[in-house]
């Protein structure tokens, strides 16, 4: 065999994201492009606002010696500096540009994190349902994931974090707006959340970290407002990226910030820089750093996808789906007809709907519906929906 035995066993394991992006080739094969509504991945079909394609142009028309030379690891001085404050403008925290590290997405911004974390069997509390992902980075600094149910409202648990932590235990990702289930998490749990943390820190002498993956942060609905970890626990790290709020997920462009009080600040970073360089990303894009140094206070049409939200959501109530109705990200998670939600999803492929089983994301029953998708696919969507419960029954 070429490959090794473990990652053998993690492409048999492969995400049932790309398992279903990827059965939608044969799908379009059978039924035709036209009859596949493929909401199956988190890929914004929307184009970047015209301002990015503004700052583009004005990048490549206007070069600069030296501009796609290496940098520092860590990144830009501007670009670090305009994202400290933005940072600060939006949470109410006093960033410094030294807070902040350029990296490859919030994907290679997770794996600098954990990377600079862990020693091996060091445990990391992840609650479910999570982003698949999550297993693999964890995996790859050694570390060992421990899986904590959140209720049927998708909010973790405090009481259960809190008898999950182990004198093993180095962190605790928090996802809000989550993927898959769209759920914030509001201000009172994220404070309860702290509190577990703080006083497991001390029980256990060790600093126990909340990693939080922030992409979806400026695509919240029904005029809430955002609360991140960082503004109720010292001891916190965001990793996030314009993937979402910019529509810019193939460009691998986002960063890690600290929390400006969290303790031994200058040793994190220091870490942080030095993943960044080992692990093979060296530094983030040169060009994209450029263009979103003047982009900070730039997003997506947060009220068009809230409208998409509301189609959706409203077509799967109306045709018998049970749903929690999702206040930010771009994600639906309702219940399937059946406690075998692979199957359901099969059956919903004869429709000519992709949706993702929940199972993938630790959550057996559900199924995970994308709404960055454009208007003809959710009605598409809805119509396959409403077919595929009905012949289910």
């Amino acid at each position: 065999m070429p490959v090794s035995d473990k990652t053998a066993e993690g492409m048999r394991q492969s995400s049932w994201i790309r398992r279903m992006f990827e059965a939608g080739g044969e799908l379009r094969k059978r039924l035709g492009a036209e009859n596949v509504f493929d909401l199956s991945l988190g890929n914004p079909e929307d184009e970047p606002p015209p301002e990015f394609r503004q700052e583009l142009a004005y990048q490549a028309q206007n070069p600069r010696a030296g501009m796609h030379r290496y940098m520092a690891n860590a990144g830009y001085e501007a670009t670090r500096d305009a994202v400290a404050g933005a940072i600060s403008s939006e949470l109410g925290l006093s960033f410094q540009g030294s807070d902040v590290i350029m990296t490859c997405g919030a994907a290679a911004g997770l794996n600098v994190i954990l990377k600079a974390l862990l020693n091996i069997g060091d445990e990391v509390i992840v609650p479910s349902p999570y982003f698949p992902e999550y297993l693999s980075y964890i995996d790859n600094h050694g570390g060992v994931a421990r899986l904590v149910d959140s209720g049927d409202d998708f909010l973790p648990d405090p009481d259960k974090i809190k008898h999950a932590i182990t004198k093993k235990t180095r962190a605790l990702i928090l996802n809000t707006p989550n993927n898959p289930t769209g759920v914030v998490y509001d201000s009172i749990l994220l404070k309860k959340l702290a509190d577990v943390l703080e006083e497991s820190s001390q029980r256990f002498g060790q600093t126990i970290y909340i990693i939080s993956d922030e992409p979806y942060r400026r695509l919240i609905y029904d005029d809430q407002k955002f609360s991140s970890p960082l503004n109720h626990y010292h001891q916190s790290i965001m990793a996030t990226s314009f993937s979402k709020d910019l529509s810019l997920p193939g460009e691998r462009i986002g960063y890690i910030a600290v929390n400006p009080d969290i303790e031994e600040k200058s040793e994190l970073l220091a870490g942080f820089v030095y993943a960044n360089r080992i692990l093979g990303f060296v530094n983030a894009p040169a060009l994209m750093q450029n263009v979103v140094t003047n982009l900070q206070n730039v997003t997506v049409s947060v009220a068009e996808y809230q409208r998409r939200r509301d189609y959706l959501y409203e077509g799967l109530i109306e045709a018998g789906y049970e749903a929690v109705k999702p206040q930010g990200a771009f994600y639906l998670f309702p219940k399937t007809p059946a406690e075998d939600d692979a199957a359901f999803v099969q059956h919903l492929m004869e429709y000519g709907v992709l949706g993702v089983p929940g199972s993938g994301f630790g959550r057996k029953g559900y199924m995970r519906l994308s709404f960055c998708v454009n208007q003809a696919t959710l009605e598409g969507a809805v119509k396959g929906l409403g077919k595929a419960i009905r012949g289910w029954r």
